[in-house]
C-alpha cells in the first residue's frame, strides 16, 4: 500500500510535465489576451459552500465529495469544482466592489469520488474561466470563444459546440410543471436517483444517464419551447454573435448540465475521440450564483475544463505537443581536479540562465557521454587533466558532431554566446 498510489489518482512523471506545463502556459496566455487575470483559491473549503453553490440533488453533493470534520470541528470539503470556490472569493475580497467585469481564470485541482475511467479520476485537474458582473450573450459568446480558440491553438478542431437555453428561474418554474406531469406518469420506469430529483429539481432528470432513464424522455417535453421572451432574446443573441464570429455550433434542447446554479446559457464542447462520445468542456450562465451564497445580486458565466481528458483528447487525435530541447550543456569530468572546475564551470553558466548538468556518481568517460545523450544535451564540455593543463576545454556540438578546443578562462562566456 505504501508504494502504490491511491485508487483514482495519478502521477505526473518528469518524463510527462512537459505536456502540462505546455498546455498551462498556453491557457494562462490565450486567457490573458481576453483580458482574464488569473485567481487561486484554496484546495479544500466549508462544506456549506459546496452544498448550497453546487445544489444538494446534484451527484457531486450527494456522493462524490471527500468531507471531514477538522481537528476544530468543522465540516470541510475538497474542492470539486472550481467555480464555487471562485465566488466565495470573489464575495469575500468584495471583487464586486471593483470596475466590473470581473473576468477571471485558474488552474487547480479538484477532487471527486467516482469510479476511475478514461479521462476522469478522483483526484484531477482543470482550467476554467469566470466572468461576473456582464449579463449581455456576448459575454457568453466571449466565454465559448475562449475555450475554442484555446483548443485550435492545439489543432483539436474536430469538436462540436453544443448549445442550450434552460431558462430563468420565472420559465423554470412554469416548465417544471409540465415536466413533472410528464414524469409523474413515468415515475415506476425511473432510476432512484430520478425520482429522489422529481420534487427538488425534475430538470436533471433529462441529465440522466441511465439507459432505461432515458428510453422513458424520449418525448419528454423540453423547455426550448417554454422559455420566456427575456431568455429567447438572450439566447438569439447568443446564436447571432457566434455566427458573427464564425463559431458553428448546434442547438442540443437535452443540455441542462450537472450543477443546479446554471441557468439561460448551457453548452458542452464535445469530442468523440476517447473511446465515445464525450464532454471536453462544459460550462453556462449562472446568474443567481453570488447571491445564493451570499453576495449582493450579480451574474456570471463561465466554463470547466478536466486536464487528463483534454490530454486523453489529443492523444486520441494523434497531437503532439512540442517535446523540450532538454539539456543546454552536460560537464563530462574526468578526475577530482576536473570535477571540480566542472562544479565551478556549471554554477557561473546556470547563474547566466544556461541549463547544465554535471556527473555525480563517477562514471568513466564514454558513461558520462551516453549519460549526455540521454538528456538530449545540445554541449558536452570535456575537461580533464590534460585539458586543465593547457587551459584550455574541449566543447562538443551533440547535434553536429563537431568538436573544438576553448580557453578555459573565456568557456563561460563563449558557451553563453553559442546556447543564447
Amino acid at each position: 500500500m505504501l508504494t502504490k498510489a491511491p485508487r483514482g489518482t495519478k502521477d505526473v512523471l518528469p518524463s510527462d510535465i512537459y505536456r502540462w506545463t505546455y498546455l498551462e502556459n498556453m491557457f494562462r496566455d490565450i486567457c490573458e489576451k481576453f483580458g482574464y487575470r488569473e485567481i487561486r483559491t484554496p484546495i479544500f473549503e466549508h462544506t456549506e459552500l459546496f452544498k448550497r453553490g453546487v445544489g444538494e440533488t446534484t451527484d457531486i453533493v450527494q456522493k462524490e465529495m471527500y468531507t471531514f470534520t477538522d481537528n476544530g470541528g468543522r465540516n470541510i470539503t475538497l474542492k470539486p469544482e472550481g467555480t464555487a470556490p471562485v465566488v466565495r472569493a470573489f464575495i469575500e475580497n468584495k471583487l464586486y466592489a471593483d470596475v466590473q467585469p470581473t473576468k477571471l481564470f485558474y488552474n487547480t485541482p479538484c477532487f471527486r469520488y467516482e469510479r476511475p475511467q478514461a479521462g476522469r479520476l478522483r483526484a484531477f485537474h482543470q482550467f476554467g474561466v469566470e466572468v461576473f458582473g456582464a449579463s449581455n450573450p456576448s459575454v457568453d459568446a466571449e466565454v465559448i470563444s475562449i475555450a475554442m480558440t484555446f483548443f485550435e491553438s492545439l489543432s483539436l478542431n474536430n469538436l462540436e459546440l453544443k448549445i442550450n437555453s434552460i431558462g430563468c428561474s420565472k420559465c423554470r418554474k412554469d416548465y417544471n410543471k409540465v415536466l413533472k406531469k410528464f414524469l409523474q406518469e413515468r415515475m415506476d420506469n425511473l432510476c432512484k436517483t430520478c425520482v429522489e430529483r422529481y420534487e427538488k429539481n425534475p430538470m436533471r432528470i433529462i441529465d440522466c444517464k441511465n439507459k432505461d432513464c432515458q428510453e422513458v424522455l424520449n418525448d419528454v417535453p423540453l423547455i426550448t419551447y417554454y422559455i420566456c421572451e427575456e431568455c429567447k432574446d438572450h439566447f438569439e443573441g447568443l446564436q447571432k454573435i457566434l455566427t458573427l464570429m464564425g463559431l458553428g455550433f448546434e442547438i442540443n434542447p437535452r443540455i441542462v448540465r450537472g450543477l443546479d446554479y446554471y441557468n439561460r446559457t448551457a453548452f458542452e464542447i464535445i469530442s468523440k475521440e476517447i473511446g465515445s462520445q464525450s464532454t471536453v468542456c462544459g460550462g453556462g450562465r449562472y446568474d443567481g450564483l453570488v447571491e445564493d451564497i451570499g453576495g449582493p445580486e450579480t451574474p456570471g458565466v463561465g466554463f470547466g475544463l478536466g486536464i487528463e481528458r483534454l490530454i486523453l483528447t489529443l492523444e486520441k487525435n494523434n497531437i503532439e505537443i512540442p517535446t523540450p530541447r532538454g539539456l543546454e550543456v552536460f560537464i563530462v569530468a574526468m578526475g577530482s581536479r576536473a570535477h571540480d572546475k566542472a562544479l565551478e564551470i556549471s554554477y557561473k553558466l546556470r547563474k547566466n540562465g544556461v541549463s547544465v548538468d554535471i556527473d555525480h556518481l563517477g562514471r568513466s568517460l564514454k558513461a558520462q557521454f551516453k549519460y549526455s545523450n540521454k538528456l538530449n544535451s545540445l554541449y558536452t564540455i570535456v575537461i580533464g587533466d590534460d585539458e586543465l593543463d593547457r587551459g584550455t576545454i574541449s566543447l562538443k556540438n551533440m547535434d553536429t558532431g563537431n568538436q573544438e578546443e576553448i580557453k578555459l578562462d573565456s568557456v563561460v562566456d563563449e558557451v553563453i554566446e553559442r546556447v543564447k
